[in-house]
């Protein structure tokens, strides 16, 4: 009966190779369903292959959970073979993962730590534990569980640095940093994470570094996301760069791996001819020895994996894995896909403010390029929703489609900017109708697509119907800092409406977030309030004061932030607040510098707006025909803003986007998928807040009543 055995697993072997996961599934069943006995330890490796095969080429996850409940079953009675038991232990793990059943998980994770510290002191046991700690802590952060995650991770960290693996410490130190990014609740725990990981991936020798391609990905995605909460954009730009270089090499290099492959198994393939001379296969052999060297040096061929953890159960491409760890961890955040797409995205985030919209506009073109391939890949085509997925699918399918409305919602911003408000509809409704698809995957994105809608109300000169949807999407909310800013751009609106009742609304607005701007992480919140209140005060005649907070508000958003839309539009009520307190050489300096800034942002409402002010300063000093050439300027570009907002009211989308009305979804019946949108390693808490831009019409007679307004990320993301 051996020999049926290990004819079988030769035959499986055979099949696999040639992609025939099918054949090979039912080559190895046939042991597994035979009426004759085998020893248990030859059916369960067995079962383990098929439920190794099942998770990693097919949706059948509840076929593979049969295998290994069997396997576990037979294990029972066999007194050793810990590598087995440990391996049937994670799988099952992986497809209770898979199906949402968490309990079930912790359970069987306990039984898998309870086995390996009865094992004994080997390093097999300790990476076992490795193991177990990390998908437990997975599981726990899924329930909510921050402070039990960080528990498991630093037992993990502890395995690692008992059997002296750097690379292993840094995936536990990486890991605790992003649990603590989601929780946040003490700025001294995160920076001594942040400082941890630092001083871990300084202990690894370079060359070792270079290896840990995974690892680098996200200990620096982690170390940007946690400089942009802080609004510390100066120390997370060689952050950013280290990514995008990282990235376009790698990308490079995978192209070289391509296309060595191509010429290997081309290789391969003449020399499977029978007819060949012994001279010409000789030479092509050589040449055949001298490619596998290369592949090999590249890591082409890679080592074959103990864990599937294969997302959404798709196959994957050469190349197209970052392992956060060996096995049997083999941990990934995310497909490699997904991290140059986020790379793209984090490129956008620090662009936009700097009016970089010509490299903004590639990397959102290349983002969603990326992402619309890989949903086609898990069946999302038009008209697919929501109830279609697998549920295996789900969580890749959300970490997607987040990525996919943060890349349109840097676009709104880029064209709301820039007067573009035709093109800004456009990426807006294309938002409102993935979210209308997916409904509880994309729950989160409802407030911001609210905020959008009050935005894209704004800017176009709607500011009642703006205000509104601010403070709807302030109710959608659970962000503290999301609401913060809702709260601070529906009183932009209100004052923008410029009558008695609309300005104690806004009033009411701004107290209670000025009441406690100083607990936000970061100056984003503050910056904002201080805006519209200075705005308010000064609509109050209370100059003085106004320009206290508006000199204050403009310091921090030039040390911090440095959105430069937002820098211009406090520059320009800065140069009325001067012309207003008769500072003519002050007023003049100010303007110019803010129509500099909002020129180069293409920002046409801000523009009109400094040279309206700036019309009014000259006809105070006389100057004839500067007052004249820049009258003629400013009507020019009226005119050119005129016809935008002409554009934008003729389109169809116009009344739907700034109707008082929310998003009507559709119920779906017994559907439950949040969980699955946690997702694997860890989950994938994307918490990129980024500065904000908020205008508003000057409040004296010259001016025009034109806005505008930037959008940034105010708030947690969870994918």
């Amino acid at each position: 009966m051996e020999a049926v055995a290990e004819g079988l697993w030769g035959l499986a072997d055979l099949h696999e190779s040639k992609g025939e996961i099918g054949k090979a599934v039912k080559c190895l069943e046939a042991i597994c369903q035979s009426q004759v006995s085998f020893f248990p330890i030859v059916e369960v490796k067995f079962r383990l292959r098929v439920a190794t095969l099942l998770l990693k080429h097919s949706n059948n996850v509840s076929q593979a959970k049969s295998h290994l409940e069997r396997s576990q079953l037979l294990l029972k009675s066999i007194p050793s073979c810990f590598e087995l038991k440990c391996r049937a232990y994670s799988l099952l793990s992986q497809c209770y993962h898979l199906v949402g059943a968490i309990p079930p998980q912790k359970q069987i994770l306990h039984k898998g730590l309870e086995l390996t510290a009865s094992a004994g002191d080997e390093i097999s046991m300790k990476l076992w534990s490795c193991n177990f700690n990390s998908q437990l802590a997975n599981a726990l952060t899924i329930e909510g569980d921050y402070q039990g995650s960080i528990c498991s991770l630093e037992c993990g960290y502890v395995c690692a640095t008992e059997i002296y693996y750097p690379e292993l410490q840094m995936f536990f130190a990486t890991s605790i940093l992003h649990v603590h990014l989601m929780q946040w609740d003490d700025d001294n725990l995160v920076e001594r994470a942040v400082n941890k990981c630092n001083e871990i991936w300084e202990s690894i020798e370079p060359d070792k570094r270079e290896q840990c391609l995974g690892l680098l990905f996200y200990n620096e995605l982690l170390h940007v996301f946690y400089r942009l909460r802080t609004c510390d954009y100066k120390n997370a730009a060689p952050h950013v760069d280290k990514l995008d270089a990282a990235m376009k090499a790698d990308m490079q290099q995978t192209l070289h791996i391509q296309e060595l492959m191509k010429e290997f198994n081309a290789l391969n393939q003449s020399l499977s001819r029978s007819d060949l001379h012994y001279s010409d296969r000789r030479a092509l052999s050589e040449k055949q020895a001298v490619l596998q060297q290369q592949l090999n040096r590249l890591n082409a061929f890679g080592r074959e994996s103990l864990e599937p953890v294969y997302f959404a159960n798709v196959k994957r491409t050469l190349g197209d894995k970052l392992e956060l760890a060996s096995s049997p961890i083999d941990g990934e955040w995310l497909p490699k896909s997904a991290v140059y797409a986020l790379v793209d995205l984090i490129v956008v985030i620090f662009g936009r403010p700097k009016g970089l919209f010509k490299e903004c506009g590639k990397r959102i073109q290349s983002g969603m390029c990326t992402i619309q391939e890989e949903l086609v890949k898990l069946g999302i085509t038009d008209g697919v929703r929501e109830v279609d997925l697998q549920h295996s699918a789900i969580w890749i399918a959300g970490v997607y489609l987040m990525l996919l409305m943060q890349f349109l919602e840097n676009k709104v911003a880029v064209e709301l900017t820039r007067a573009e408000f035709v093109e800004a509809q456009d990426a807006l409704v294309q938002m409102k109708n993935w979210f209308l698809r997916f409904p509880t995957i994309l729950q989160s994105c409802e407030s911001m697509i609210e905020m959008l809608r009050g935005q894209y109300a704004h800017s176009v000169g709607c500011y009642s119907q703006a205000a509104f949807h601010y403070i709807e999407a302030a109710k959608l909310t659970q962000s503290k800092s999301m609401q913060a800013m809702c709260q601070v751009y529906a009183a932009v609106s209100y004052i923008c409406i410029g009558d008695a009742e609309s300005s104690s609304q806004a009033l009411d607005l701004i107290g209670p977030v000025y009441g406690i701007m100083d607990s936000f992480v970061g100056v984003r919140e503050k910056t904002g309030v201080l805006f519209a209140y200075g705005l308010l005060l000064m609509k109050q005649n209370d100059l003085q004061e106004a320009r206290n907070r508006l000199a204050r508000g403009l310091q921090l958003t030039h040390s911090y932030l440095g959105n430069l839309q937002l820098v211009a539009q406090y520059l320009t009520i800065l140069g009325s607040l001067a012309l207003s307190l008769h500072d003519a050489v002050q007023a003049r300096e100010i303007l110019r510098s803010s129509l500099t800034l909002a020129k180069k942002l293409y920002d046409i409402p801000t523009q009109i707006w400094v040279l309206s002010v700036l019309t009014a300063l000259y006809q105070e000093l006389g100057e004839k025909g500067n007052e004249m050439e820049n009258a003629e300027y400013q009507r020019k570009k009226a005119e050119d803003l005129q016809k935008r907002l002409a554009d934008a009211h003729a389109s169809i989308h116009h009344i739907e986007l700034v109707d008082q009305v929310k998003l009507e979804v559709q119920p779906f019946h017994e559907l439950d998928i949040k969980r699955a949108m946690a997702g694997p390693s860890m989950g994938v808490n994307l918490d990129i807040p980024e500065s904000i831009g908020i205008s508003a019409p000057l409040p004296a007679p010259s001016s025009s009543r034109l806005v505008d307004l930037d959008t940034g990320r105010r708030g947690k993301r969870r994918i």
